[in-house]
């Protein structure tokens, strides 16, 4: 099969990695799916829902803060304490760096692009597996190419054949949560540089992972101009906010950019951001991990070989999420695409068990899979343990079988009538 296409045929949508069907059709379907979820979890509330998308995106704001949570008085009193936060979490120096803090990490993506790449250039993305959609939009706004290259191979072979390359994305943790290794990250920002590129790292859950799980460099020490991540990924605890650092003349250029367009985070949100960045260790990330070990575990006992791990995290992918839920239905020929399956089952365990999947967290979803990744214990215990989580999931995938029988009622379910 070829890689722009699913294991049923599907030929991917523009600028994402997979197709969509019939049912979800584009962002707008996303959206209304995205507003049926929030139903069920207003008609749940909020003690019978249980939050295992792995991201923290919440206010983390103690009762005393809340008065100096104000536009003109956060970024005074704490503008200066979020920049030396800001460059020791991503191994920048303060004579060298300077930090900014985005509404969310697309904006620090976006601005990025706009500030570094002109129309007519080109862009290229590196990572283990594919670039997230995030920046092939972002390069496709600023009117340049996007190019995927495969590996260091692939970036030399580009930047040789592709003119005019202004912007080299690199990407350490896919969002397949395959990591690149620490050779290749360096081959690629030595070529980037040695080709009159900019390196900028789209490192949202690679800036502490990198480090905390695989004893790589923080994001800065890796060489690249500009790096930004999360502030709502494996352990620091939100708002969900992008965290931009990098050379201090790009930074204030991109700075400049991003307030024209109105992209940067609200300077009320300073005080949450500190209190989160100063709030992290590397311990949290590993026990994060060890949760996910166990729910993969526990989801291995039940689907076997069908579970996709990866020192991270534990998948069941969309082409055998569908191919299972057709096997346990009977049925030859699929009645959906594999990202309606997985958003059927997220919105099931929603619906029959409370549990939030990270599938509703980002709109486009970044990925088909039914993915687990940086559970908290705690959450984990109040649902009722590891194997509790894996039958919910076998459950849901029942009834998804049924409703693959039942088109009118699969749609009515993701989208509503």
């Amino acid at each position: 099969m070829a890689a722009d296409r699913d294991r049923f045929g599907n030929p991917f949508a523009p600028g994402l990695p997979y197709a969509r069907g019939a049912m979800i059709r584009s962002t707008e379907d996303d959206f209304r799916k995205l507003q049926r979820a929030q139903a069920i979890i207003a008609r749940r509330g909020p003690e019978r829902v249980f939050n295992f998308t792995g991201l923290e995106r919440a206010l983390p704001l103690a009762s005393d803060e809340l008065a100096l949570a104000d536009d003109e008085l956060a970024p005074a009193l704490f503008g200066e304490r979020f920049r030396t936060l800001a460059l020791d979490h991503l191994g920048g120096a303060a004579a060298r760096h300077d930090a900014m803090l985005f509404n969310r990490l697309t904006a620090a993506t976006f601005a990025t692009h706009l500030t570094l790449v002109q129309p007519g250039e080109t862009v290229i993305g590196v990572s283990p597996t594919y670039t997230h959609p995030t920046v092939i939009r972002s390069a496709t706004q600023a009117g340049a190419r996007f190019v995927e290259a495969d590996g260091v191979g692939g970036l030399e072979r580009a930047l040789t054949r592709e003119p005019r390359v202004s912007l080299v994305v690199l990407t350490r943790l896919a969002v397949t949560y395959d990591l690149l290794p620490l050779d290749d990250v360096r081959a690629v920002v030595r070529l980037a540089h040695a080709a009159g590129a900019r390196v900028y790292a789209d490192d949202a859950g690679g800036a502490r992972v990198g480090p905390a799980i695989f004893g790589q460099p923080p994001t800065l020490a890796l060489g690249v101009d500009v790096g930004a991540t999360g502030m709502d990924k494996y352990g620091t605890v939100g708002p969900r906010l992008g965290l931009l650092a990098g050379e201090a003349a790009l930074v204030a250029r991109i700075r400049a950019r991003a307030y024209e367009f109105g992209l940067e985070a609200r300077p009320m949100l300073y005080p949450a951001a500190v209190r989160s960045l100063a709030g992290y260790t590397p311990e949290r990330v590993r026990q994060l991990v060890e949760t996910t070990r166990l729910v993969g575990d526990a989801l291995g006992g039940v689907f076997g070989a069908r579970v996709h791990l990866t020192p991270v995290t534990a998948q069941l992918r969309a082409d055998e999420l569908l191919a299972l839920a057709m096997e346990r239905a009977g049925l030859a020929s699929p009645p959906c695409v594999p990202i309606e399956a997985t958003a059927a089952v997220a919105m099931l365990l929603l619906e029959d068990y409370g549990v939030i999947t990270v599938h509703f967290a980002g709109m486009p979803p970044g990925t088909s899979s039914l993915l687990v990744k940086f559970v908290p214990p705690e959450t984990l215990e109040r649902f009722g343990g590891a194997e509790a989580l894996a039958k919910a999931v076998d459950s849901s995938v029942d009834r998804l079988a049924a409703l693959l029988r039942d088109p009118a009622a699969l749609g009515a379910l993701l989208i509503g009538n």
